[in-house]
Formats: C-alpha cells, structure tokens, sequence
C-alpha cells in the first residue's frame, strides 16, 4: 500500500541507525582510497614534527628565523668540535698502540713503501710508513733496542736521549704518528715531508752517549827501594 502524505514518518531508534552507518562504511568499497598504514603513520609523525617546531618557534625569539638561527650556530659548533677533536673515538694518551705490525720489515723497506704511498698522495700512510722507517732505522743503528710492542711515543722519547739536538722533531713526529693511526685525523704533503727530512737528518746524526766511560788511573811508577848491600 503506497504511503501518502498523512502516514507518520518512520523513525529508527539512535544505536540501530549508528550501527547500521558503520556497517554500510566499513564495506571496502568506502575506503579504497584510504591512505596506507605507514602512510598515515608518516602523516602523524609530520604533524607531530610540526607541532613540536611551531612551539619551539613560539618560544624562541625571533619565532622560525630566530630558530632556525639557534639550529645553524648548534651544529656548526659540533661540526667545529669534530674537526678540532676528530672522531669521538679518538684513543686516550694513556692506551698503548704498538708502533708496527706483525710481520717484520726493514728500515729501507718501510722507507720505500712511504715514497709510494706518497707519490700516491696516500698521506696518512706515508706517515705511518716513514715514521716506522725512522724508528727502525735508530733499531738497526743498535741506538734503539728491538722491543715488541713499542709505541711511537716511547720510541721518541728513547731516542731523543742519544739523538738530544732532534727531541722536539722526534716528539712532533710520534703525534702525527698518532693522530693519523689512531686519532682519525688527515695527514698532507707537509707533514710527510717534514717526517721524510727527519728521517735524512738522523741518519746523518752521530748519537751523544749517555754513559760515561770510566777511566782507571795510570799506575803510577813506584820508587824502586833495592838498595845495593855494601861488600862486606
């Protein structure tokens, strides 16, 4: 029977009508769509972003300028410090790091393979190479005992005993040892080339000794006390 205008209007209780909507929306065809899990996830973490920088701008002075500024300044001190420290993982002073490697070379050996290293521009290892030449090179002069394990800060200061006019060069040459090996930092030409002359001037230095030698008196002639006997 066709309803006419006089018929009431058909009402539906409210939780029916709220259930029967999320029924008829939750049907796929309703959220093709949709935007994925991660994308909504990756929409959330932006907002999150946003909100937490416009708050950080509301409280800076300046607004977003000013913390932009505030952003720059932190990490170009960090790039600064990084630069002037090298890598956090930089070694203490106090840890020993053996000079070289297991397998035993000579001093020209380790002299040759800086020069190429060099002609390469393979500064750090022409740095390390040289530097070894030069302490192997005192080791074969016997001014320097063969030692396992030695650092190169012990083998200058070792060496700067009998070879007392190069104390600074050998110092200065161990820390650049160091910093390259063991600090992260970047050796130059400079710095091989001030090794390489050090290396020339040592092998042309003539060692102080540092013990004395002890002389022994000369025998002193002693008077002679025959006396010739009278004749009887």
């Amino acid at each position: 029977m066709p309803h006419t205008g006089d018929d009431p209007p058909v009402t539906i209780p409210r939780d029916p009508a709220r259930e029967a909507a999320e029924r008829e929306l939750s049907k796929p065809m309703y959220h093709e769509n949709d935007p994925s899990l991660f994308q909504r996830a990756l929409n959330r973490f932006w907002g999150w972003v946003d909100d937490l920088f416009s708050a950080a701008s509301g409280a800076t002075p300046g607004g977003a300028l000013g913390l932009l500024v505030i952003v720059l300044a932190v990490v170009l001190v960090i790039v600064a410090l990084w630069w002037r420290l090298g890598t956090p993982h930089r070694a203490a002073a106090s840890e020993a790091h053996a000079l070289f490697d297991d397998r035993p070379r000579s001093a020209a050996e380790h002299r040759a393979a800086s020069e190429v290293h060099a002609g390469r521009a393979h500064w750090n290892q022409a740095v390390q190479e040289r530097m070894r030449a030069v302490v192997r090179a005192l080791e074969e002069r016997a001014l320097l005992d063969p030692r396992p394990g030695r650092t190169a800060d012990e083998a200058a200061a070792e060496a700067g005993r009998t070879l007392p006019s190069h104390t600074d060069r050998l110092r200065a040459a161990a820390h650049a040892f160091d910093d390259v090996t063991y600090g992260g930092r970047t050796a130059d030409q400079a710095t091989y080339l001030r090794l390489a002359e050090l290396d020339h001037d040592l092998r042309r230095t003539k060692p102080v000794l540092t013990s004395t030698a002890h002389t022994t008196p000369s025998n002193r002639s002693q008077p002679s006390n025959s006396s010739q006997g009278n004749a009887e």
